[in-house]
């Protein structure tokens, strides 16, 4: 998930106190019919230890985080059986009065979310007012896990670009494997994780912070997490912002489907012009295209000769996620260089180099892929068979998409999903207080076109969208004139109208 014209704002104010100012009683706040034996829980707050958070950056300072825990049951639709699942939380206390909670969520679906509050340390604005809190979504982190045993993997093993019809099959045999290991690994668990049954668990995290109304901050896949739950209860709908959108107005399946796009004009219109500017240091072409043909060389030749096993699939898997970033563009082109050197000097130490720098960033928690796959899959419906995935990956390469075009394939785990799924509900923001959509235009991973048909679709939402940027998350990311606006909503409850601010300029290496 470029103009330099910046819209006025208009303001309207929301309030004339911030989400919660004045505690209530669990009695008071409880109004969605959640059993006493949850809403009676005590949060056991203390200090954060290394070992509770998962996906920790190295390095990262969690001095002055705290964790908890509490109970919420298996399954909503059957609240009163007391069968419980564990939701891990984290806060990050406001420097000031607490007057708000804001719920954060990294995305995914699926991505760890305890250790996030610590990326916001720096808000001094928000944080002067309001409490930051972390979840780990069922099914990931330290919340109640569920597991795919690994065979998730086996998606990212091979290349889409190779047309020999026993690598196709062969993929969507991988995908297939996966389905199926997903589904029997967890049970009766597996169909429970959905948003219908995540949003109620932050309902009861509501009640549990003695918060009449929660605030949000959620990327990506968190977008659609905060849209599912304005809609669900817009009585107890703050203020939310959906940072690098997904289109929750639709299905997972059309969201996914327009990444090839977007990742395609990331990485031609913004990363290639940059690692070209640069060919002084990079010796990788002069121009964007040259880059990219000396890439395509490169690629070439890692495919007849991978590295200890790690191919091109493997590569680009990194790849992409480096160009969710500008701060990455220097690590991105440094791998390119060295792989491309690997290929062409024999040498062990440069292919070990190359295979250790593709390594590094290649770990996908398991917990987290099956919190991914089971939410994607198990919730809207899938359209499609074996031959028009196929068809439609062909038809990708054949538009140039080559960077994630063929994940179109390797993508068809849901194809093979044999639960019924949880039909998704309507959204259209109708009785749904102001949200605040907040896009980059060459976002990568989240493709503007769907926000913006999002924006379209979603009534009384508003959208920010930044200019001469691609970066995915965006709010807390460096840039003053997107803190700007997003604080004053979120802290003062001041409303923009849409409008335009200017992106960040790129990294000098």
């Amino acid at each position: 998930m470029k103009r330099l014209l910046t819209a006025g704002v208009i303001p309207v104010v929301v309030g004339g106190l911030l989400a919660g100012a004045v505690p209530a009683s669990a009695s008071t706040l409880n109004t969605t019919g959640i059993p006493g034996y949850y809403t009676g829980q005590t949060l056991d707050w203390h200090p954060c230890a290394a070992e509770e958070l998962v996906s920790l950056p190295p390095g990262t300072d969690i001095g002055g985080l705290e964790c908890a825990s509490y109970r919420t049951p298996r399954d909503w639709d059957r609240a009163g059986e007391r069968q419980d699942l564990t939701i891990a939380v984290s806060r990050l206390k406001s420097t000031g009065p607490s007057t708000a909670s804001v719920l954060t969520n990294p995305g995914g679906p699926g991505g760890e979310g305890r250790w996030f509050p610590v990326t916001f340390r720096g808000q001094e604005k928000l944080r002067e007012h309001q409490d930051v809190i972390g979840i780990d979504v069922r099914g990931t982190g330290k919340s109640t896990n569920v597991t795919c045993r690994g065979a998730a993997d086996a998606i990212r093993q091979l290349d889409p670009r190779d047309r020999d019809p026993r690598n196709l099959d062969q993929i969507l045999a991988n995908a297939e494997h996966a389905a199926k290991s997903c589904q029997n690994a967890n049970g009766e668990l597996g169909p429970l994780i959905t948003t219908y049954q995540t949003i109620k668990d932050y309902d009861l995290l509501r009640v549990l912070l003695g918060r009449d109304k929660i605030n949000w901050v959620g990327y990506s896949g968190g977008t659609w997490l905060g849209a599912h739950y304005a809609q669900q209860f817009p009585q107890r709908t703050g203020r939310f912002v959906l940072d690098s959108s997904t289109d929750f107005t639709t299905d997972w399946q059309k969201t996914f489907d327009r990444q090839p796009v977007s990742f395609e004009r990331r990485w031609r219109q913004d990363f290639l012009p940059w690692m070209a500017r640069y060919d002084a240091k990079y010796h990788f072409g002069t121009s964007g295209e040259e880059v990219r043909q000396t890439y395509e060389r490169v690629r070439y030749a890692l495919s007849r000769n991978p590295m200890d096993g790690k191919g091109p699939i493997q590569l680009e898997n990194v790849m992409i996620y480096l160009l969710y970033k500008k701060t990455s563009f220097p690590a991105l082109a440094d791998l390119m260089v060295k792989v491309r050197d690997a290929m062409e000097n024999p040498a062990p130490k440069a292919k070990a180099d190359a295979k250790a720098a593709v390594e590094a960033a290649g770990d996908f928690p398991d917990a987290a892929d099956a919190t991914f796959w089971n939410t994607v899959c198990g919730e809207g419906r899938f359209v499609g068979t074996r031959e028009s995935r196929i068809r439609d990956s062909q038809r990708n390469l054949d538009r140039g998409l080559l960077l994630a075009g063929g994940g179109t394939l390797s993508g068809s785990v849901c194809l093979f999903w044999d639960k019924q799924p949880r039909p998704l509900p309507k959204l259209d923001g109708k009785g749904v207080p102001p949200v605040l959509i907040v896009q980059s235009e060459h976002d990568p991973a989240t493709a503007i076109e769907g926000a913006r048909r999002a924006h379209a679709g979603f009534a009384n939402s508003r959208m920010l969208t930044v200019t001469g940027e691609g970066d995915h998350g965006l709010y807390a990311g460096g840039n003053p004139a997107v803190d700007k606006v997003v604080d004053a909503y979120l802290v003062d409850g001041v409303v923009p109208a849409d409008q335009s601010v200017t992106g960040m300029p790129l990294p000098t290496p």
